[in-house]
């Protein structure tokens, strides 16, 4: 069974996690693309950051950055040897219902080009194509995503 909990990302397996992605999102697309969030700043007030765990082993992380207007979905990530298992729609849906119960009224995303599970994963929860929001500009390397809620 899938857990999905609000989580310190200070936790040592989250920050292990989290470090995994970052690595990975700096292998793929140059600095300048890499807008992925600092272990720090996804403790700001404005982020709720969830864990999915299966008994006592952490294998996924996601957060709601609650903007202006909308929420965006940050730090999805999991664990390489858990993938295909269903813990990142599980992560999603809980983003979702998080947003819901904030009343934003539409969750954005930013994502990189050539991460295709996750494109289909978010095209599977009822993600579209749109162009860059808040502070994003045009990158090569990114995908813009959005859902009204």
């Amino acid at each position: 069974m899938i857990f999905i909990e609000e989580t310190d990302p200070h936790h040592p397996q989250a920050t292990a996690l989290l470090q995994q992605s970052h690595a990975l999102m700096e292998s793929l697309f140059p600095p300048e693309d890499n807008f992925f969030l600092d272990i720090d700043d996804l403790c700001a007030d404005h982020i709720t950051f969830f864990t999915a765990r299966q008994n006592d082993l952490i294998l996924g992380t996601g957060a709601l950055s609650n903007k202006d207007g909308y929420g965006e979905v940050k730090s999805m990530f999991v664990a390489k040897e858990a993938r295909g298992k269903g813990i990142a729609d599980a992560l999603l849906r809980q983003i979702e219902d998080a947003a819901r119960a904030a009343k934003l009224p539409l969750l954005r995303l930013e994502t990189g080009n050539t991460l295709h599970a996750a494109h289909k994963l978010y095209a599977r929860h009822g993600f579209v194509h749109c162009g860059p929001f808040g502070d994003y500009t045009e990158a090569h390397s990114s995908i813009f995503m959005e859902k009204r809620l």
